[in-house]
């Protein structure tokens, strides 16, 4: 059990029945009345973003989560297939549960969040930036740099983005897994 003082941002608390991850909070104190924590919370299962006021002092309910490291292995019609990287175990996810599952490719590494007491998995992460390669973009025009114009580029996981007109095919680029944006090429 913890109190409204303990809030901070990333703990997870259960909250209405499910799990919620506090994605941002204020903590207010008016001239007139009493305190209250006002938050943002993220539903774990559903992604869902909710505002709730905690008055202060209140006692919340923390929900224990651990991060394990995974590796991708392979995709088949049952889903994604990723193994722990510390107990070897494998597990198959669905897509919805993997946030930018287009930019996943096999060897790649995910952090699965677990809720620790049932020990089902709550959600996914990418590492922020990955390198891939690009294999279809339209040639740019040569002497077109005077707007920063984009065009589209296919990427070697079936991804399609963004990416300025000097980029071309074959190119390896780094990409933002939060934004699907192009970030920079990378030197081979």
């Amino acid at each position: 059990m913890a109190t409204t003082a303990d809030i901070r941002n990333g703990l997870c608390i259960e909250f209405n029945g499910d799990l919620y991850q506090i994605v941002e909070f204020q903590h207010v104190k008016p001239g007139k009345g009493p305190a209250f924590v006002r938050t943002k919370l993220k539903g774990l299962k559903t992604g869902r973003v909710i505002d709730n006021t905690f008055n202060s002092g209140v006692k919340i309910v923390t929900a224990r989560v651990i991060k394990q490291p995974f590796q991708f292995l392979y995709k088949d019609d049952s889903g994604f297939v990723f193994m722990n990287q510390l107990s070897f175990e494998q597990i198959t996810l669905q897509k919805d549960f993997i946030e930018s599952a287009d930019l996943i490719k096999e060897g790649q590494d995910i952090d699965i969040f677990f809720h620790e007491e049932t020990e089902t998995p709550l959600y996914s992460e990418l590492p922020s930036f990955i390198e891939l390669k690009i294999v279809y973009s339209e040639p740019g025009l040569k002497g077109d740099t005077a707007t920063n114009t984009l065009k589209p580029a296919t990427l070697e996981t079936g991804a399609e983005i963004m990416v300025p007109l000097f980029v071309n095919t074959d190119d390896l680029i780094r990409v933002d897994t939060r934004t699907h944006s192009y970030v920079e090429r990378v030197k081979k």
